[in-house]
């Protein structure tokens, strides 16, 4: 297992506050035993709860022309058909995933293909699992179609923890499927849009692994 680089500067940050932190303690409280005990066990708690957000844990991933594969950890919450407003301006089968702060938050692109269109959208901190997250929160959306000829639409978002999102590709570029798309910090939610009809390959409150987790097969 690896730290993604999204984590360097966090971490740091981390180390530096914990190194702070110990430091008065031990100046000022030195004859406090259970409070200096105290803060060490908290610093590490904090420690290894941060190292293991930024986590990039090795993993074999899956493949298939025809499979979306699940861009990111977490829980199945969402599978409905739902009018998709902002790129199609249709009907849509709509596939999201909750992401906790204990998940890898790596965002992987669940097809390979070429970045059909782009958009980042400021926006609100709703918790992730409000159905107006997907339309009011801090997000990004992207599609890529599929050499076929088929767009697949996902959506990163913002959750009440999560305030920054990081994307790694704009239009134009030829994505390659279980690569990094990006990723999103502190909980959030990645929704998957896929013409009616595809056949959804996850059940609700399924725990899915991206990268790994058959999302969906495309006609």
């Amino acid at each position: 297992m690896t730290i993604h680089k999204e984590g360097y500067t966090t971490i740091a940050i981390t180390i530096l506050l914990i190194f702070v932190i110990n430091a008065v303690v031990d100046y000022k409280y030195y004859d406090i035993t259970w409070l200096r005990w105290f803060i060490y066990i908290f610093s590490a708690a904090l420690f290894i709860i941060v190292l293991q957000f930024f986590r990039n844990p090795g993993r074999s991933f899956s493949a298939g022309e025809t499979l979306v594969i699940c861009p990111a950890d977490g829980k199945v919450v969402v599978i409905e058909e739902t009018e998709e407003g902002e790129y199609f301006k249709d009907k849509r089968l709509q596939v999201s995933i909750f992401m906790s702060p204990v998940n890898v938050h790596i965002n992987r692109n669940p097809i390979s293909g070429v970045v059909k269109f782009f958009k980042y959208h400021p926006g609100k901190y709703l918790a992730a699992w409000n159905p107006k997250s997907s339309t009011e929160n801090e997000r990004t959306t992207t599609v890529v179609e599929h050499k076929s000829g088929v767009p697949v639409l996902f959506r990163q978002i913002a959750g009440a923890l999560a305030r920054r999102i990081v994307w790694y590709v704009k239009e134009g570029d030829q994505v390659v499927q279980t690569e990094q798309f990006g990723f999103i910090k502190f909980g959030s939610r990645v929704d998957v849009f896929l013409p009616v009809g595809t056949k959804v390959n996850v059940e609700l409150n399924q725990v899915v692994k991206g990268g790994i987790t058959t999302l969906a097969t495309l006609s």
